[in-house]
């Protein structure tokens, strides 16, 4: 099956898409009514607005360092996740959304990397927690708001999980425990992210880690490339390696390509005939 992530409503409806999954929070902060003909999706701990409005809701390392835009490697900004009151509106949200469509999508549900976070709140509620492990603790927080999330959704829950498949990166990189977490899940999604997918071995490399990270879960995994501006060509062919491994292909932010590398892949796939000047014709 063929999906698109979209901000655009109109989109998800495009008969060439299986599923439309529709950003009602994303990264930036920006807010939109959930769709009822659509899979809602919720960025959850990326916020840079929130983190822009409020600097106690963000992450800090040891040395006090905030996960915001401004430090390397970050793209957004960050909120704890063991903050109370935002996890509450996050819960709300995802409320929404469920009155809208019973199937949501969950981004972004993790800490930002393993030095976070070290914040006053977190530092306390370790040492309450019985925890010997740091990032035990961490994984057991992120479990139990994922399960917490997961159990307002009466429909199909899925899940954005970072591209790293290399054994315990998920685990100590964001407290992402995938084999906990399937347990609340009934998809995971990897977004594997390029502007040209003019070589795709990379692509093939990091599905099959997947492939052999989630397999002893039960719970299946499907890719999401990027489409914007992407050579038609060359998404057709990163959609064939990507299907080869994931369950299903997503397309994000431009449905128009994502349209017509479908129609491509689905022409190619059916062959056609050639007919010669003189009257024969062969299969293509």
């Amino acid at each position: 099956m063929y999906g698109v992530v979209t901000r655009n409503a109109e989109e998800v409806e495009w008969s060439e898409f299986g599923v439309g999954f529709y950003e009602v929070k994303d990264v930036t902060g920006r807010a939109a009514e959930p769709l009822p003909n659509a899979t809602n999706m919720v960025s959850c701990f990326g916020d840079t607005a929130a983190a822009d409005a409020d600097p106690e809701l963000v992450p800090v390392d040891d040395e006090g360092t905030p996960a915001t835009r401004e430090q390397r490697y970050f793209d957004w900004s960050y909120v704890c996740p063991t903050h109370e009151e935002y996890r509450a509106g996050l819960f709300e949200i995802v409320e929404d959304c469920v009155a809208a469509n019973p199937d949501v999508r969950l981004d972004d549900i993790g800490f930002p990397r393993s030095e976070y976070c070290r914040c006053d709140r977190c530092d306390r509620l370790f040492a309450e927690s019985g925890h010997d492990d740091r990032f035990a603790w961490r994984a057991a927080e992120v479990t139990g708001f994922v399960a917490d999330a997961v159990a307002q959704v009466p429909g199909r829950a899925y899940l954005t999980l970072y591209p790293d498949p290399y054994p315990e990166h998920l685990y100590r990189r964001s407290g992402v425990d995938v084999t906990a977490l399937a347990e609340h899940v009934d998809e995971f999604v990897i977004p594997l992210y390029d502007i040209h997918y003019a070589t795709t071995y990379w692509v093939e490399t990091i599905a099959k880690g997947f492939e052999s990270l989630l397999s002893s879960t039960g719970t299946p995994f499907s890719i999401e490339l990027y489409a914007v501006d992407v050579d038609l060509d060359d998404l057709v062919h990163a959609a064939e390696v990507a299907g080869t491994y994931a369950e299903n292909v997503y397309f994000g932010y431009d449905a128009s390509n994502a349209a017509a590398a479908i129609r491509r892949k689905d022409a190619d796939a059916r062959g056609g005939v050639t007919h010669h000047p003189d009257g024969d014709a062969e299969s293509g």
